[in-house]
């Protein structure tokens, strides 16, 4: 009798106690997919030569950092530039731009209050009634991409012409249609420079301080120019739906 108790009581124990869970298998391997490749960039068939300036499709911004608080962005409404340009070997092609610095456009010309056009052309800055022109010149132009290049130029401010790069697109174009017979190419550039460098100190904050307007100033250029007309047969072409040669 004692040995049928012991014989139940360990069977109560051994059905109380927790199941052992089975050995998982371990989760297959999901392979990932490989990340795609970029996709190659096309041709764009526009010649090469001589391109002039669009400044009605033309936007020359710069930005400075204001107190650590804002990007405060102004722009120059005027400027005027000559384009070489080859898509095909783009370290021939070189560019002059001249701004003028007294259409300097801040968005806030109130003479009642502050003009602050006025006040960024005046001695302490740009300077503007004896340094009417701001320019830049390309040195060089290395490519770095099948679109993309740096422009080493030279840029003058105030009288003084230091070093300047602008990492610059070539963002397409067209050689051209019935409705516009010329080429046409456009243009994204960007670049950073320190007014400091070109006598404009006004304001530089102190060292490990952002109180006051930074001394570098980020440049930013959104550009087209248009350029040799296509051949007189491209432009009499009979054309089908949505524009396309026959």
């Amino acid at each position: 009798m004692n040995r049928l108790l012991v014989l139940g009581v360990l069977a109560a124990l051994a059905a109380c106690s927790p199941k052992q869970e089975a050995a998982k298998e371990p989760a297959a391997q999901v392979s990932q997919p490989a990340a795609a490749a970029a996709p190659a960039e096309e041709p764009v068939d526009v010649p090469p030569g001589a391109y002039t300036f669009d400044p009605s499709h033309t936007s020359i911004l710069f930005r400075v950092d204001h107190l650590g608080f804002s990007h405060y962005t102004a722009r120059f409404k005027k400027a005027t530039a000559q384009l070489q340009f080859d898509p095909n070997n783009l370290a021939a092609s070189n560019v002059t731009v001249v701004i003028d610095a007294k259409s300097l456009e801040t968005d806030y010309p109130d003479p009642a209050k502050v003009d602050f056009n006025a006040e960024l052309l005046n001695e302490t800055w740009l300077n503007g009634a004896k340094y009417p022109e701001i320019t830049f010149r390309s040195a060089s132009v290395e490519p770095t991409g099948a679109r993309t290049m740096r422009i080493n130029g030279e840029l003058t401010i105030r009288g003084i012409t230091k070093p300047m790069v602008l990492e610059a697109r070539f963002n397409g174009g067209y050689r051209g249609h019935p409705m516009d017979p010329n080429a046409r190419i456009g243009f994204s550039a960007t670049g950073v420079l320190k007014r400091s460098d070109f006598g404009i100190t006004y304001g530089i904050p102190a060292p490990g301080t952002k109180f006051g307007v930074s001394d570098e100033v980020n440049v930013i250029v959104e550009t087209e120019f248009s350029g040799p007309p296509m051949a007189k047969s491209e432009a009499e072409a009979p054309t089908g739906e949505g524009g396309q040669t026959k």
